[in-house]
């Protein structure tokens, strides 16, 4: 069962990704997860990557991470 920490956490973890990717512009999604190995395995650092593209904020083309105009929309209003 997942509580409500763990879903506050994901979706901190999902803005932090999607912020870094945004301010980068792009990046190989293999570079990403090397900065982030310490901190969250494969397996969740996948499941975000695979959220953030199916909610349409990330483009994942040959495994290079970019995102979309939603996505730096939705950063934008968080900084805001």
């Amino acid at each position: 069962m997942t509580t409500t920490k763990q879903v506050e956490a994901a979706v901190r973890a999902s803005l932090a990704i999607l912020e870094a990717v945004v301010d980068l512009g792009s990046i190989p999604s293999g570079h990403l997860y090397a900065q982030l190995m310490g901190r969250m395995s494969l397996e969740n650092y996948s499941a975000i990557i695979n959220g953030l593209v199916k909610a349409g904020r990330l483009t994942d083309c040959g495994h290079l991470l970019e995102p979309t105009a939603k996505g730096r929309e939705l950063i934008a209003v968080s900084r805001s």
